[in-house]
């Protein structure tokens, strides 16, 4: 399979009523474009093993929290599933075929491991974008309970992520509901993606950090920092044209936005 066939997948998978999309089969297109060859049945057997594995080990009561203990130890003592602290910004992190590998991620592919495997033993979680990190919490109704993929599973209650992300943050922060809020499929699609495009900027490899943006802009059509940063990174890329059409339609949607006069003398040399 090629880059461009990899990408038509993900185009076609996303195009579906969000709860309809498959976040394994989705996640899997984007690392399909690092990894032409990746066998994606595999991974796919992966879960389904997984799943059949955790089955045997649940409590014959169903209670959430002895569900998610059930989980944690299968995920994290039994495999050995973990946050990579030691090498975060490792874009193998962010594609989902090395974190079953490795068992290593970061936070938001340890969620997606972690939603997929309980939605295919009949307990479906959600992701939760809370700032600076992600969770995940079961879909029951006014049950205020939050799992911590990454930090081993931990078990955190709504006054848990106000102390978390006081820390985060080094002074205090007033707990807001939209700080816990859940996420659709495409925002987790898309926070994945938004990973990769700035560990590939750091790098310098602005090819890749391309492909991420481009693969954003297909979750999300038209959103302005994404056609800026496209229209940037096309710019550094010699992509002349291209850049000042981005740029171009970035300042006609935020006229008004602060960097505007960076972009118009971009523009300007540019020669529009």
């Amino acid at each position: 399979m090629n880059f461009s066939s990899a990408r038509q997948y993900f185009y076609q998978e996303i195009q579906q009523p969000d709860e309809h999309i498959d976040l394994v089969k989705a996640a899997l297109y984007i690392a399909q474009e690092e990894y032409p060859q990746l066998d994606l049945e595999e991974y796919f057997n992966a879960f389904e093993t997984m799943a059949l594995e955790l089955r045997e080990r649940l409590p014959d009561s169903p209670y959430p929290l002895r569900i998610i203990q059930s989980i944690n130890q299968y995920l994290y003592n039994d495999l050995g599933f973990g946050g990579n602290k030691a090498d975060y910004y490792d874009p193998r992190n962010s594609f989902l075929n090395d974190v079953i590998e490795r068992r290593l991620g970061i936070p938001i592919t340890l969620a997606l491991v972690y939603m997929e495997v309980s939605r295919r033993i009949d307990f479906p979680m959600l992701g939760v974008g809370m700032p600076g990190h992600f969770l995940i919490r079961p879909n029951i109704a006014e049950m205020e309970v939050f799992v911590d993929a990454f930090n081993d599973g931990e078990i955190l209650f709504a006054q848990d992520c106000q102390e978390r992300l006081s820390q985060m943050f080094q002074q205090p922060v007033e707990l807001k509901p939209e700080y816990l809020a859940t996420v659709s499929h495409r925002q987790l699609l898309a926070r994945i993606l938004t990973n990769l495009k700035f560990i590939y900027l750091k790098q310098q490899d602005l090819e890749k950090s391309l492909a991420a943006v481009e693969r954003i802009l297909l979750l999300f059509p038209g959103v302005s920092l994404e056609l800026r940063d496209r229209g940037l990174i096309y710019y550094q890329l010699g992509y002349y044209p291209q850049a000042a059409d981005d740029l171009q339609t970035y300042l006609e949607k935020v006229p008004d936005a602060e960097d505007s006069g960076a972009i118009r003398r971009l523009l300007a040399e540019l020669g529009r």
